[in-house]
């Protein structure tokens, strides 16, 4: 683990605090039960701010191979998130002209959640994803997929093996990377001359805007504005060609990059002037982030200590790293909630880090009907809500944490 002292982006020097969530464990480390007994490791969450160039980043650096070695994460279990994927792959195929000559690359491909939907149309992709684990599921689908952790030595391995990306995908990978100069500059090496990057990262303003404090944890080491992202960009001679807001992950960012252009795209131009309205690269604009959190977390606390003691049974709907970051930082009286249900088989049967609730089915909700489930996974409401039609209807009901507290 390391400190940084100077900004992960430019290197100035003179960060300023935004929030301190004090001593966390890892949010996606989820315990067996052979692990109950074993004291967890903590690390300081201090998030910060580069008056420099904009960057939000947090201080500490856990090491990768402690955070993706083995990865419990797995996007396809997201039905709306697979369905993103689909959507924005049959929409690149068209807009590119994608065919049997072309390759599509992505970066932290997970389990083939994107590249499966470019396969089904002939299109020959390649992911690069540091997991052994979820990189297994992908080969199982048909996708070539090498385990390693990109940067600037592979994409020139890759190179100088003939492979090229004609499109080159990097969705919600960016925010983990310790080294950024080294991972775009590997980015603009494996891009081909008139290939295109598309990458995702979770939105800054989002963040501040509607409190999602639970978003911060380890592995997201940074929190994008694109304000950040142009002056890394440029520095490795890419020019970003498009910007849009998504709605996934709680609110996203995709960027669209080239090798180097003139001037600003108007999207990225017209996006740019509106984050200095709102005053992204300020800190004001950050100063009461902390104060409103306190507030948030003060209020959730709460609502759920005072339908416990009112005697409603109270489970979580989602094992998702959020959670762990959000139940953690609430330091709830013992027996407040009783289990987490998750879609996921590879985190049934775990435990949620720091509370060691246990992990179980979705179905543990009709099962066992509790009267509330606080829904963690609250950037899936939508999807959630429709498929949890039967708990609801027997009188059960969620609740919503943030950015206000309320009961679905």
């Amino acid at each position: 683990m390391s400190l940084v002292g100077a900004c992960r982006s430019c290197a100035a020097r003179g960060l300023e605090p935004i929030l301190d969530l004090g001593a966390l464990p890892l949010a996606n480390a989820l315990l067996t039960r052979e692990q109950l007994e074993a004291p967890e490791a903590r690390y300081p969450l201090e998030l910060v701010f580069c008056p420099a160039c904009a960057l939000v980043q947090i201080t500490e650096t856990v090491p990768p191979e402690r955070l993706f070695g083995e990865y419990l994460y797995f996007s396809s279990f997201s039905d709306s998130f697979v369905e993103h994927a689909r959507l924005l792959a049959e929409r690149l195929v068209q807009e590119r002209g994608l065919g049997p000559h072309s390759l599509v690359v992505e970066l932290a491909s997970n389990d083939g959640y994107l590249l499966q939907h470019y396969l089904a149309r002939g299109v020959p992709v390649l992911g690069v994803e540091p997991a052994r684990n979820v990189a297994a599921v992908a080969e199982a689908r048909g996708i070539p997929t090498r385990v390693a952790f990109f940067g600037r030595e592979l994409a020139e391995q890759l190179v100088a093996a003939g492979r090229r990306a004609d499109l080159l995908h990097a969705h919600n990978v960016l925010a983990h990377v310790a080294d950024l100069n080294g991972f775009v500059r590997g980015l603009a090496t494996l891009l081909a001359p008139n290939g295109l990057a598309v990458i995702e990262v979770p939105y800054v303003r989002e963040l501040v805007e509607r409190l999602e404090f639970d978003t911060i944890y380890h592995e997201h080491l940074c929190y994008f504005g694109l304000g950040a992202l142009v002056p890394l960009f440029e520095r490795h001679g890419l020019r970003l060609t498009g910007a849009e807001r998504v709605v996934v992950h709680g609110g996203s960012l995709r960027v669209f990059a080239a090798h180097a252009g003139a001037g600003h795209a108007p999207a990225v131009a017209a996006l740019l002037a509106e984050e200095q309205s709102a005053g992204l690269a300020r800190i004001a604009f950050y100063r009461s982030f902390a104060a409103r959190v306190a507030a948030l977390r003060a209020r959730l606390r709460a609502t759920l200590v005072d339908l416990r003691g009112r005697g409603a049974r109270l489970a979580v709907y989602g094992a998702a790293a959020k959670a762990s970051v959000l139940l953690n930082c609430l330091e709830l009286p013992p027996g407040t909630l009783e289990f987490v249900v998750d879609r996921s088989p590879h985190k049934q049967g775990r435990f949620l880090p720091g509370l060691r609730l246990p992990i179980r089915p979705v179905e543990a909700l009709l099962d066992e009907q509790p009267d509330y489930a606080l829904l963690t996974a609250w950037n899936l409401k939508d999807e959630v809500l429709a498929q949890q039609a039967k708990y609801r209807h027997r009188g059960g009901r969620f609740i919503l944490p943030l950015p206000e507290v309320e009961i679905l």
